[in-house]
């Protein structure tokens, strides 16, 4: 019983924080990635959802959710992402980093912590193949290769749902390597979630926070991540 009143709560602040924030409900121990939303790590944590263009418009049939938890540890996130048309590298690799990833399909979070300072941040992205890649941004000053040779040391998992046609992918972020201050229920990170599914020329491109123009790179626009209880 307690534990369908927190959740109710969390359901209810996430509701009335608005569409700008995301609560990370916070978990008692860490987990490996299993991408299953009805594992007991992720089943009825509320989400919130990504259902338009990076310009605003509504894009059908690719509503997104994301979920998220949270340690001292680590940052956990879960897109649960509906397709119509999957677009896969052909020849996956799940052992190292994929630069250029965003040219097939991925999930993908902007994440920054330097409120003064909010055009440096952290790209995460997962493909439905389980590929993977880390970024490090400056939009005021390039990193060399463009900051993808930085290592965060995330997980990730995903898996296919051909017969429902939804693919699952899942995080688990260091909070170091997000993150200077001590993990504690209240802070906040900026965040924003996208997505980039199905070939060109029929590419849809899916964001939580629209930035209202063709780049997802807009941190003015970016929403917020609260370390929940």
């Amino acid at each position: 019983m307690l534990r369908v009143l927190i959740l109710l709560a969390c359901a209810a602040l996430a509701r009335a924080a608005g569409p700008g924030i995301i609560i990370s409900q916070s978990a008692k121990s860490d987990t490996k990635p299993t991408a299953n939303p009805e594992s007991k790590f992720w089943k009825d944590i509320p989400g919130v959802f990504a259902d338009h263009s990076a310009k605003g418009d509504l894009t059908p049939g690719h509503r997104t959710e994301i979920r998220s938890r949270w340690t001292r540890q680590y940052l956990y996130l879960l897109f649960v992402c509906p397709y119509e048309t999957l677009y896969l590298k052909s020849d996956p690799a799940r052992d190292r980093e994929t630069n250029k990833l965003w040219e097939w399909d991925v999930a993908e979070v902007f994440i920054g912590t330097d409120f003064a300072h909010i055009r440096q941040y952290k790209e995460f992205q997962v493909s439905p193949q389980g590929e993977w890649v880390d970024l490090d941004i400056d939009r005021d000053n390039a990193k060399p290769e463009g900051g993808w040779t930085w290592n965060s040391g995330f997980e990730v998992k995903a898996r296919i749902d051909a017969e429902h046609k939804i693919w699952y992918g899942e995080m688990r972020i260091p909070m170091a390597a997000i993150d200077t201050r001590r993990p504690i229920a209240g802070n906040e990170m900026r965040v924003n979630f996208y997505r980039i599914q199905g070939p060109p020329p029929d590419k849809k491109f899916i964001a939580w926070q629209p930035t209202h123009q063709s780049s997802h790179h807009v941190p003015e626009s970016f929403g917020r991540l609260k370390l929940g209880l």
